[in-house]
């Protein structure tokens, strides 16, 4: 198997969140011929057409890291049963300008945690919608609905044992999705 490189893009800016947490501990998953880039959304500007021709380093960074990735994992957590304004506002200013967009064809997996019991089905079901009009074939099953649990990911920053053989599947359906469209991708 040839080696991998994913970008994950985690929808939560808090420096305690679960999504981010889970995202940390579900890449130590993967195999060690597979390469994780986080990659920063904090510091985009808010998506405005009349900027978009003059991107910011932080818009071309972006574009950068999902280009040059194999595919995308999407870790995004659920407000107002919708995705964060960050995520959405990420997507975008990667987007753009028109025809020059960085997300087309790139498989993709989508997850996320929450407190709450539906744990993020709503926001991803409606990230789906979004990526689905760049063509990324995204992971359909197994799906990946986490309710934030004690224990789910470990003082030591591994998936608890309780979800690990779970999360293990999902990274393995997830591998062989990106490395079987990665190559549309290209």
């Amino acid at each position: 198997m040839s080696s991998l490189t994913i970008a994950v893009v985690v929808g939560s800016l808090r420096k305690d969140s679960f999504n981010l947490q889970v995202a940390r501990a579900f890449v130590r998953l993967a195999p060690p011929d597979v390469r994780f880039q986080f990659c920063r959304i904090d510091d985009l500007p808010l998506f405005s057409q009349d900027t978009e021709g003059q991107p910011t380093a932080a818009v071309t960074r972006l574009k950068d890291e999902i280009k040059a990735a194999d595919g995308v994992l999407f870790v995004t957590p659920e407000y107002n049963r919708s995705v964060p304004g960050v995520l959405k506002n990420a997507i975008d200013c990667a987007s753009r300008p028109y025809g020059q967009g960085v997300w087309q064809n790139k498989p993709a997996g989508v997850m996320g945690v929450s407190p709450g019991g539906l744990g993020t089905a709503l926001a991803q079901q409606h990230l789906r919608n979004v990526l689905s009009f760049f063509n990324m074939p995204t992971l359909g099953s197994p799906e990946v609905f986490l309710q934030w649990k004690e224990g789910l990911v470990t003082a030591s920053g591994e998936i608890g044992p309780a979800s690990k053989a779970y999360l293990q599947g999902y990274m393995d359906a997830l591998l062989a999705w990106i490395r079987q469209h990665a190559a549309a991708a290209r």
